[in-house]
């Protein structure tokens, strides 16, 4: 699960900014999993719908048809839900960073390592929380992190993997910067997004610009 040091604000009580507070409870009986999911799933619309700093405890209860103290027993307070939401959506989206490449032509390969760097291949919404988490960057650095390392990293390193099997068939130039490469793949959902454009064609359109440049030249591929 991902995990994060708590801010400031939130280490005690439930929402920071609007005084709500509550710890642990003990409870007799098994946690029930369709009311830790109806919690869950409720705290990732809150979070599209009013960002980190606005939403509140009452409010993901009210969603879920839980009460506060019910919401209580399974986390401390709001980041740990926060972080608990997040991981529901990594996990989820896990199988995605993988790419077999055995019967795909090397541009083949690269086009579909791009389609699913795309932060809304799994989840619609991916684009407004990644927005969501950069706005709270200050507040709440945590966040951004945990978005880093369990979104971002794990889609760059792909199209860094993918290359680098490339590489090592002789299709892809030695020289390329696999890294480099990965972030402007990434980045054109984002200005895509942004620009208001369509997100369909950012992987054929992104390679057919890439692929001169990162392709290995005959004589290198007979080499390899």
């Amino acid at each position: 699960m991902a995990r994060a040091r708590q801010s400031q604000g939130e280490r005690r009580g439930g929402d920071n900014a609007t005084g709500e507070a509550g710890g642990p409870r003990p409870g007799g009986r098994p946690r029930d999993v369709a009311i830790d999911e109806a919690i869950i799933l409720a705290a990732r619309e809150r979070l599209i719908r009013d960002g980190y700093s606005r939403m509140t405890i009452g409010d993901i209860a009210s969603d879920a048809n839980v009460t506060r103290p019910t919401l209580y027993r399974r986390w401390n307070n709001k980041f740990d839900l926060v972080v608990a939401a997040l991981d529901y959506g990594f996990r989820k989206q896990r199988d995605m960073y993988t790419v077999d490449l055995s019967g795909l032509e090397p541009r083949e390969a690269l086009v579909e390592a791009v389609r699913r760097l795309d932060p809304a291949y799994f989840n619609p919404d991916a684009m407004v929380l990644m927005g969501n988490f950069a706005g709270e960057a200050i507040r709440a650095p945590e966040l951004l992190g945990i978005l880093r390392e369990h979104a971002v990293e794990p889609r760059i390193a792909l199209i860094e993997e993918v290359l680098g099997r490339l590489r090592d068939r002789g299709a892809v130039d030695a020289g390329v910067d696999t890294r480099v490469i990965a972030m402007m793949c990434f980045g054109s959902y984002f200005a895509a997004f942004y620009a208001g454009e369509p997100k369909e064609e950012i992987p054929e359109r992104v390679v057919a610009v890439l692929w001169p440049a990162v392709a290995a030249t005959p004589r290198e591929a007979s080499q390899g």
